[in-house]
């Protein structure tokens, strides 16, 4: 079984090779080892917003990092630069899950701290007691 932290660049889409065209831009359609989650793909594509070739990854998809470069020279570059923002956004992504468990968590020790004591005490009072017609027991 692939984990996220297993996510990495494999390769080029051998069904999209890029291709020199007329137009000043190459397309390049980079593999990933095995799908994304759809929400490490919006932080991926939100930390490549500012970055020139406009690379995304389709949130849905998550197979292929999308991108482009006006020279074959500039490949290598946009690949080490891809590189980088996967093993970041991996991270980030990582670190976000370890502290929503660890409040998780921590949620719950304050829940078991207050069956303790005298909110503990207090708890059990009024979780037993009786809304029924009549007087309460004493």
């Amino acid at each position: 079984m692939e984990g996220i932290s297993d996510i990495r660049i494999v390769g080029i889409d051998e069904t999209r090779p890029p291709r020199i065209r007329k137009e000043p831009y190459i397309d390049i359609y980079f593999a990933l080892s095995h799908q994304a989650p759809e929400e490490w793909c919006v932080e991926f594509n939100s930390l490549l917003t500012d970055e020139l070739g406009k690379p995304n990854i389709q949130e849905k998809d998550g197979l292929y990092i999308e991108a482009w470069v006006r020279k074959p020279e500039e490949i290598v570059a946009l690949l080490d630069m891809l590189k980088a923002k996967v093993a970041e956004c991996t991270r980030q992504y990582i670190e976000r899950i370890e502290s929503a468990v660890r409040d998780a968590s921590a949620d719950d020790v304050s829940v078991a701290s207050e069956d303790e004591g005298e909110q503990g005490q207090l708890n059990r009072i009024i979780a037993g007691l009786d809304f029924d017609e009549g007087p309460t027991a004493a």
